[in-house]
C-alpha cells in the first residue's frame, strides 16, 4: 500500500473525476500541529486522492501502523497493491522507521486515515521569567581590596521576548506527544513548553554571565545569536528535542531588574563617580604643591592657593596637609636654630642711624645701643 504522485496535469483536467475520495486538510495555521483526516467509512479506497499541501507532513495510518507518509507538497493517489513510497525528502528514513516498527503499543485503530503534522514554524511563542533570575554582571565589577581580583555584581532580572518552534521528527512526536488524537493543538503543549525554554534559558544566562563571555546584563536584549548558539552548543533545550521538536528562533525582547539589583547599580555608580572625584583632586593638589614649590613669589603665596583649593574640595584632602605641616614643624624643631640665617633669608639689611653699625637682626645697636 503507498502514494503514487499524481501527474500535474491530472490537478486540472478531467482526470479529477478519476479519484473515488479526495482527502484534504485544510491550512493548519499557526494554532494546529497535527489533525486526523478520514471518508466517511474509515476506509481509504483505491485510487482515492490525498492532497499535501505546503508546510504539511502526511501520513496514512490503518490499524495503528504506518501505511505511507510524505512531506512533499502534491497531490497523490493511493494504490493499495503499491509498495510504500516515502515521497518525503528529509523525512524519509524516519518514515521508513515508522513504517516498521510504528504502534501504539498494541492499541488499533481498525480504519484508516491520513494524520497531517504542521511542518511549518510556529510563531509566537511568549515566554518570561515569572521570578527575577540570578545573573552575573560584568559591567559593574568589585575589585577584592586584598587580592586585586575582580568579581561580577550579582543582579536579579527578569526577562521577556518570543521563541519559534518547529516539529523536527513526526514519529517522535505522534509517539510522545500528539498520538492518534483527533486534533492536537499548541495550546495543549506550549505551557509546558514555556517553562522549559525557561529553564533552558536560566541555563543560557548562567553560561553567559561567566567570565568567558561577561555578557554585560543590559545587552542580553541584543545578544539573541549568542543565547541561541549556546542553547544548542550545550544543549540546554534537550527534554524538547526529545518530543520530536527543535527550537528555531529565540528572541529577548526585554530585560528588567528588581528593585534591589537597581540600587545596587546605583550605589556602584555613586561609588566609582566618588572615588574618581577623589582621585582627580588628589592628582591636582599633588601638581598645586610642585607648582607652589617652584613659585617664583614664594612658597608662601603657592601654598596659599593650595589652601584655598583644600577648602574647596570640602576638606577632602585637609588630613593629607594637615600631616604633612605636623611633620614638618616637627622636623623643624629638632633642627639647630640660626637667627643669623633666618633672618638673611626673609628680612632687608639694617644699620644703626647713630653709628652706622650693621644690625644682627636685634632691636637695639649692639655697638653704640641706639634702639632701631
Amino acid at each position: 500500500m503507498g502514494l503514487i504522485k499524481a501527474a500535474a496535469s491530472a490537478v486540472s483536467s478531467t482526470f479529477h473525476d478519476q479519484w473515488k475520495e479526495y482527502i484534504k486538510c485544510e491550512d493548519l495555521g499557526n494554532d494546529i500541529l497535527m489533525k486526523r483526516v478520514s471518508t466517511p467509512n474509515g476506509i481509504i479506497s483505491k485510487d482515492s486522492a490525498i492532497q499535501v499541501s505546503p508546510g504539511q507532513i502526511a501520513i496514512i495510518f490503518e490499524n495503528g501502523k504506518v501505511l505511507d507518509a510524505t512531506a512533499e507538497e502534491g497531490i497523490y493517489t493511493f494504490d493499495q497493491s503499491a509498495s510504500p513510497s516515502f515521497f518525503a525528502g528529509q523525512f524519509g528514513a524516519v518514515f521508513k522507521e515508522m513504517w516498521t516498527r510504528f504502534t501504539y503499543g498494541g492499541g488499533t485503530n481498525k480504519e484508516q486515515a491520513v494524520f497531517y503534522i504542521n511542518g511549518k514554524e510556529i510563531m509566537d511563542n511568549k515566554f518570561g521569567t515569572p521570578a527575577p533570575v540570578p545573573f552575573q554582571d560584568w559591567s559593574h565589577p568589585i575589585p577584592n581590596q586584598m587580592t586585586g581580583a575582580m568579581s561580577p555584581l550579582r543582579v536579579e532580572v527578569k526577562c521577556f521576548g518570543k521563541y519559534t518552534f518547529k516539529i523536527a521528527d513526526p514519529a517522535t512526536f505522534m509517539s510522545r506527544i500528539a498520538g492518534v488524537a483527533e486534533e492536537y493543538r499548541k495550546d495543549d503543549l506550549c505551557e509546558q513548553m514555556r517553562s522549559e525554554v525557561i529553564g533552558a534559558f536560566q541555563n543560557v544566562l548562567n553560561e553567559l554571565g561567566n567570565s568567558n563571555h561577561k555578557v554585560p546584563v543590559l545587552e542580553l536584549p541584543s545578544s539573541t545569536d549568542e543565547i541561541k548558539k549556546t542553547m544548542d552548543e550545550k544543549v540546554f533545550d534537550q527534554p524538547i528535542r526529545d518530543r520530536g521538536i527543535n527550537l528555531v528562533g529565540f528572541v529577548v525582547e526585554s530585560v528588567t531588574l528588581d528593585d534591589e539589583s537597581n540600587k545596587k547599580i546605583d550605589n556602584y555608580e555613586l561609588s566609582s563617580n566618588s572615588f574618581m572625584q577623589q582621585g582627580t583632586l588628589t592628582g591636582a593638589y599633588a601638581q598645586a604643591v610642585q607648582d607652589a614649590a617652584k613659585n617664583e613669589g614664594g612658597a608662601a603665596n603657592g601654598f596659599m592657593g593650595v589652601g584655598m583649593m583644600n577648602m574647596a574640595s570640602g576638606g577632602v584632602m585637609g588630613g593629607v596637609v594637615n600631616n604633612n605641616q605636623a611633620n614638618q614643624t616637627n622636623q623643624g624643631a629638632t633642627q639647630n636654630y640660626d637667627p643669623y640665617a633666618q633672618n638673611n633669608q626673609n628680612t632687608s639689611t639694617k644699620f644703626c642711624s647713630n653709628c652706622g653699625n650693621q644690625s644682627n637682626g636685634g632691636n637695639f645697636c649692639t655697638n653704640c645701643g641706639t634702639k632701631l
